[in-house]
């Protein structure tokens, strides 16, 4: 069956006029695309395989881009797919300006950049800068001694006296030394992940002009924007000074586990320098030499990582947007932390540039997020995941949706759905079993639950196992089912392309009892009001002006109202259409 023939997720605008995009041109940065771009996140590895090898490759992307356009998403990011011995599933890379041969050709890239842009889906591709493999022929020449032309083109230190390491730095990957002995050049050299990926000096600016070389090659090549990995690593502290120890009172750093040996320093002097805010304005630079593409930068592993992706995009001369650890807490989902979120998020953003993630390639899936259970202890219902599709796509800013969570997959259990014989990722193989890694959100998706490997290969083997928990939420399963995760992911993204409200609009959090979360967004003359019930509770929200507040219908969400009260079902949403001539008292803070 055709996505045409059984379109569930196609939304007429509802009990609302025909809202144009065109009306919000004017909105954040003259209107550009994406600063609430809905983003979708794809590993190339585990979409799907076109040739039979058991690993994905561009040809399964290009195969799927109706699927993804049937999303309502406006892009698609590429995790690598460039030349690599993969010893950390691309992100080791030896050449950054070729596609890897499990992935395809270049011929095969320029085909699929071709098609999404005619079906008007953005393309951003992966730029992994703080390091290389170290089979790169750029490392290759640098150790071999101390005086060649690259010598000083990676970060290499002398021993202590004692022949230790230079300082305390770890791996934010293996907890361990972050310093690996080169005997050829008798001298340390940093890697901040695996000693496989030794870490570019950034303070050489013959290394700087050689990265800008590689962005322009994609840049010229028509791609819409460049992720940028790590970009908070960039820089170290050239006098190599320890990192200070936390003590056991303070706070731990964003998106470190409290067992990770990370989580004992405070993370100042081996990354997170302030002069990397200075150090990346050529990047935007260059970019701005190719009006409508844009940067979006990962920081991540930090103290505060909505105040430094923040700063990474303040003015014009940083990145055009930052993604950060906000919503990667563990910790049960409530009204309460949504609110704090949202009121810290568009404080440090105040200009725009925030882009919010929940699943991930490093940070498991959206089904595992806040702890996957409530404040009671209970497992989270299908409603919970439904009601959060509508929060997450209701939120100021950009948003990155990783591959299989429109599904509600959950994360693959090690062992058990893989064994530990099959691990494939790195940093899961040394920590095993204290750390299972990333491999459990990494699985390929499940296309159908008809064909052997789900669809997904023709080979007797996937690279990675596909749990059979993941069968019965195949798209297969989903695509034809009004009332499944998947389609209420695609009427919430459609409906959303045509609200600027949502699209632009300055968000103010409204007063509401105590498991309610209630906001309204307004941009030029539409507003929207939006109730969430984060609980397992029934709710209510109270209109202050009924007459006001033309309901939304048709999202599929169980509600009810009577007189100027909105009750809500447990894990429910409502919507409403405002008269924005009006003004509302119930306002408690305003933020943009």
């Amino acid at each position: 069956m055709s996505l045409a023939e059984n379109a569930w997720w196609r939304v007429p605008v509802i009990n609302q006029r025909d809202w144009k995009w065109e009306d919000a041109h004017d909105a954040t940065q003259d209107g550009a695309w994406w600063q609430n771009a809905i983003i979708y996140q794809i590993s190339p590895w585990s979409f799907l395989d076109t040739d039979g090898d058991g690993n994905g490759d561009l040809g399964g992307i290009l195969t799927k881009l109706d699927y993804i356009a049937s999303l309502g998403v406006d892009a698609i990011w590429l995790t690598p797919m460039y030349e690599s011995p993969m010893a950390d599933m691309g992100y080791d890379i030896t050449d950054m300006r070729s596609v890897g041969e499990t992935f395809g050709s270049m011929d095969d890239f320029q085909r699929l950049l071709d098609i999404a842009h005619s079906m008007k889906l953005k393309v951003i591709v992966d730029q992994v800068w703080n390091h290389t493999s170290n089979q790169h022929p750029w490392f290759q020449e640098s150790r071999s001694s101390q005086d060649n032309d690259k010598a000083d083109w990676y970060v290499w230190a002398d021993p202590k006296p004692d022949g230790s390491p230079p300082n305390n730095w770890l791996s934010s990957f293996m907890g361990t030394c972050a310093w690996k002995w080169e005997p050829k050049r008798q001298q340390f050299y940093l890697f901040n992940f695996l000693e496989s990926q030794p870490d570019l000096n950034w303070n050489n600016d013959e290394v700087l002009d050689a990265i800008l070389e590689r962005a322009k090659f994609w840049l010229d090549l028509g791609v819409d924007g460049l992720r940028i990995d790590a970009v908070n690593y960039f820089l170290h502290d050239e006098e190599l000074r320890d990192n200070p120890r936390r003590s056991e009172d303070a706070p731990l750093p964003d998106g470190v586990p409290q067992d990770n040996p990370l989580a004992e320093q405070i993370l100042k002097y081996s990354f997170n320098r302030p002069e990397t805010l200075e150090r990346i304005r050529p990047i935007r630079e260059l970019v701005n030499q190719y009006p409508g593409v844009m940067t979006l930068g990962e920081t991540t592993l930090c103290e505060d990582s909505i105040q430094l992706a923040a700063q990474y995009t303040q003015g014009s001369e940083r990145l055009h947007m930052s993604y950060h650890s906000g919503l990667l807490v563990e910790q049960p989902m409530t009204a309460e932390l949504m609110e704090r979120l949202l009121d810290k998020v568009t404080t440090c953003f105040a200009d725009g540039g925030t882009c919010w993630i929940v699943g991930n390639h490093d940070y498991g899936r959206l089904r595992s997020r806040w702890t996957g259970k409530d404040i009671n202890g209970n497992p989270y219902p299908e409603a919970f995941y439904h009601m959060m599709a509508a929060l997450l796509l209701s939120l100021p800013g950009a948003f990155c949706l990783w591959q299989g969570d429109e599904l509600g997959l959950p994360v693959a259990e090690i062992p058990g759905d893989i064994s530990p014989e099959e691990i494939k990722d790195p940093f899961g193989k040394a920590l095993y079993p204290d750390v299972v890694g990333r491999d459990g959100s990494r699985t390929p998706m499940p296309w159908t639950d008809e064909a052997p490997c789900a669809g997904f290969t023709t080979a007797e083997r996937p690279w990675l196992p596909i749990p059979k928990s993941h069968l019965e939420r195949a798209v297969s399963r989903q695509h034809g089912d009004r009332h499944s995760l998947l389609n209420t992911w695609r009427r919430i993204l459609h409906w959303r392309k045509n609200q600027p409200a949502l699209e632009a609009g300055k968000l103010t959090l409204m007063n509401a009892e105590e498991t309610v979360l209630a906001f309204t967004r307004v941009y030029a003359d539409q507003g929207l009001l939006c109730v969430f019930n984060i609980s397992d509770e029934p709710a209510h929200y109270t209109l202050e002006n009924p007459e006001n507040c033309e309901v939304i219908a048709g999202l599929q969400f169980d509600f009810r109202v009577d007189g100027n009260q909105v009750i809500l079902p447990p894990y429910s949403a409502f919507f409403g259409q405002l008269d924005v001539s009006r003004t509302s008292s119930q306002a408690k803070a305003a933020t943009s």
